[in-house]
């Protein structure tokens, strides 16, 4: 809970008062006025105090204009004046004794033309005289000067925000991020005090709105903490070092410097996200009218004027999946949420039900497995509230600093950091949506006593209960956290030559699909850590250490491509081309044909379906295929018109190709990079056929791409299983050639391969 620092913020009120009456008292001995013309505390804007002043007025600028003078802040003053001659004399006779007091002056004199001349070229100086206070002296040479310099500042501000945004910039990249530094500096750092100045800036050029109140609030505190920084060090320090921080916590009343740095690294988040959105507003507004079309992301959620935003007339209050959806959407589409969105979502969204239903896990994954993009969408709803009522557990991390220079972040951030990073990895384990999750939930046992690995396997098992995960997945989520550490600390901890290492990695790992999850997490744990975590030399060690223990896994089997059912058994004895259609369960009885899968997912496309899940088999001359498919948005396409589409492509009456081509010609690219296409001949996977294993990013019509570019190159799948997890396909196909044969010519294999990644692109 945040210590009792209202005293501070009156501190610095009486502080600037009691500066203010002093240097009345200076500029009234300088004119020559004694105090008796308006008494000592009389009203300095009346008609007598002007004429007293004779055309001179002290302005004060920075953190004195603002009331917000620290023990060890420096003075900023401007001497406005009318063209008297005497005006440096009477500077001399202000600026000599404030030299003298020992206090820190930063000073200039100007008449009101001057003053704004400097300002329309000095970003620094225009800054200041926005937010000018008038302290003593002529009110109205003070009111020109702002006037003038406000006036010109609004008519300029397209050039004039450039020009702030480009500062702003350059200090956040000279200083870093607030809430991730040891040692942050407490202005000029990403989400720092200098950041919520540049806000009211922005909004003193009527462009965006000032800050809120959540904003001011994480402001007092950064100005709480600066001013019991000063107190300590007595000095005028910005920059909260190791040593001082235990010592400041106290005059704050927290507990110790962690309960602190927790407190600032929420701020910081508070006003870095503040930040963002102010800039987003600036750079729509001052680039002009945007379309105002809505462009459908997914079912509920649209694009419209660079923004995600709900459709027209859909409630979160009757859908509590919608939440994860439109942040699975837009970071998918490389586009905020629209602020009016979040706050709906945040203060309608019922509770998802415990277990989650699949949509609501496919989604989390999705938006995961969007990589970078997810990020500053994670953080959106973090900042709303969201997150933790998503998994409570989240918690726990929210915010919690890890003082320790190899990490470069919060524990919360390093978590969505490592799943943004572990999408890159997804193409190379055969459940990516287990390392996501895995990703974001290794450290999650940092916010419990004792071993994070150890507790963190608890918790979770947990939430991978409470999203509804199997609890066959629960099982190797489990392992995979509670090891998460147990390749990199071995290979640069033990004697990869000892066969006791390898062995004893093994029996930890237990199977080859945990090994490669864990040797994906691995990198991106590190990367997401920082660069002393992660190099060259421990990547290859960890290689190394992967290739060794994958070698003694090797003798267990490959699991058996699954058998039909005994319903889809049933269907295929029937034979003929039956179609049914029930929900999002698709299933398709047809003589057995080269192209039947592919042709089958064209139509699904080319009605906007997308394949979730699909099998294939044969049993006999009979091919049967079941699909799990979802609407890309809106409702679901007439079941009737859906079978009869598929009838007509079975009885070879519809070309689908070319509907689905026109669809191709209208998607937008992909605004987000994601990871290349892989696609891989698995030898040894199977005596009778070629086994194809592709990974991809997920699209309308990938499967129908996939198997016409088989059909190319004079193939014929024999069964396939094909599963979207999240955003990523991952499909895996049994070919043969015309005679029904495996592929064993090495340029036919390259062909294929090279075939279908052509058909990705």
């Amino acid at each position: 809970m945040r210590g009792d620092t209202r005293s501070y913020a009156a501190a610095r009120k009486e502080r600037a008062a009691d500066i203010d009456r002093w240097l009345t008292d200076l500029l009234r001995t300088a004119c020559g006025t004694p105090y008796g013309r308006t008494g000592r505390n009389g009203d300095s804007g009346s008609v007598d105090e002007r004429g007293a002043f004779g055309g001179v007025a002290l302005v004060a600028v920075g953190s004195l204009g603002r009331a917000e003078l620290a023990p060890g802040s420096d003075l900023d003053l401007v001497l406005l004046h009318n063209g008297r001659e005497d005006v440096a004399r009477i500077a001399d006779r202000v600026w000599y004794p404030v030299w003298d007091s020992g206090v820190g002056l930063d000073h200039s004199v100007r008449t009101v033309d001057e003053a704004a001349g400097v300002a329309r070229d000095d970003l620094k100086a225009v800054l200041g005289l926005i937010q000018a206070r008038h302290v003593a002296g002529d009110p109205e040479l003070t009111r020109a000067a702002r006037e003038v310099v406000l006036s010109e500042w609004r008519a300029d501000s397209r050039r004039r925000l450039g020009e702030l945004r480009e500062a702003t910039d350059k200090r956040a990249e000279a200083s870093g991020e607030l809430s991730f530094l040891l040692e942050p500096d407490l202005k000029d750092s990403r989400g720092g005090i200098r950041d919520v100045q540049a806000m009211q800036a922005v909004a003193a050029a009527w462009v965006a709105s000032a800050p809120g109140p959540r904003v001011r609030e994480a402001y007092e505190l950064l100005l709480d903490v600066r001013h019991g920084l000063h107190l300590v060090t007595a000095r005028g320090a910005d920059r909260l070092v190791l040593q001082e921080q235990d010592a400041v916590a106290g005059t704050l009343g927290l507990l110790d410097a962690e309960a602190l740095m927790r407190r600032l690294a929420e701020a910081g988040r508070t006003i870095g996200h503040a930040f963002d959105a102010t800039w987003r507003t600036v750079d729509r507004l001052l680039s002009g009218p945007t379309p105002r079309g809505r462009r459908p992301l997914a079912d509920g959620v649209v694009e419209h004027g660079g923004e995600v935003v709900l459709a027209r007339g859909v409630s979160p209050r009757k859908d509590p999946v919608l939440v994860l959806r439109a942040a699975a959407a837009a970071a998918e589409a490389g586009l905020p949420l629209a602020p009016a969105t979040v706050n709906a979502l945040a203060a309608q969204s019922p509770p998802l039900p415990v277990p989650w239903p699949d949509e609501a896990r496919d989604a989390l994954v999705a938006l995961l497995g969007a990589g970078r993009a997810a990020v500053p969408v994670w953080e959106e709803l973090d900042q709303a509230g969201v997150l933790v009522r998503l998994l409570p557990d989240w918690e726990r991390v929210r915010h919690r600093p890890q003082r320790n220079p190899v990490h470069r972040y919060t524990v919360d951030r390093h978590l969505i950091e490592a799943a943004a990073g572990a999408a890159s990895f997804t193409r190379e384990v055969s459940r990516p949506d287990l390392l996501l999750i895995s990703a974001l939930l290794h450290d999650i046992g940092k916010g419990w006593p004792g071993d994070h690995s150890t507790t963190g396997a608890v918790v979770a098992r947990d939430i991978g209960t409470r999203i509804g995960l199997s609890p066959a997945d629960v099982d190797i989520l489990e392992t995979v956290v509670r090891h998460h550490l147990l390749l990199p600390e071995t290979a640069t901890r033990r004697d990869l030559d000892d066969p006791v290492t390898i062995s004893r990695v093994a029996e930890a790992v237990g199977s080859r699909e945990v090994l490669e999850l864990l040797a994906a997490l691995a990198v991106a744990d590190g990367n997401a850590t920082g660069p002393a975590a992660w190099n060259s030399w421990k990547a290859s060690l960890v290689a190394d250490l992967v290739r060794r223990v994958r070698s003694v896994l090797s003798g267990t089997p490959l699991p058996p491509a699954p058998a039909l059912s005994t319903a889809q058994a049933s269907l295929a004895r029937h034979g003929g081309g039956a179609v049914r259609v029930n929900g999002g369960a698709v299933t398709v009885v047809a003589p057995d044909r080269a192209g039947l899968l592919w042709r089958a997912a064209g139509v699904l496309a080319a009605h906007r379906m997308v394949v979730r899940a699909a099998s294939a088999a044969s049993a006999g001359s009979t091919a049967v295929i079941e699909f799990s498919v979802i609407p890309e948005y809106g409702s679901p396409p007439d079941p009737a018109t859906l079978e009869a589409d598929l009838r007509l492509v079975l009885a070879g009456r519809l070309d689908i190709e070319q509907r689905l081509a026109r669809r191709t010609r209208s998607m937008r690219p992909a605004r987000v990079p994601v990871a290349p296409p892989r696609v891989t001949l698995v030898d040894d996977a199977s005596n009778t056929a070629t086994v194809v294993e592709v990974r991809a990013h997920d699209r309308p019509g990938l499967l129908w791409r996939i198997g016409r570019a088989f059909g190319d190159c004079g193939l014929d799948v024999r069964a396939a299983r094909v599963e979207t997890l999240g955003a990523e396909a991952v499909d895996v196909f049994y070919v043969v050639d015309r005679a029904g044969r495996p592929l064993t010519d090495e340029a036919q294999r390259a062909q294929v391969r090279d075939q279908v990644l052509a058909a990705l692109r």
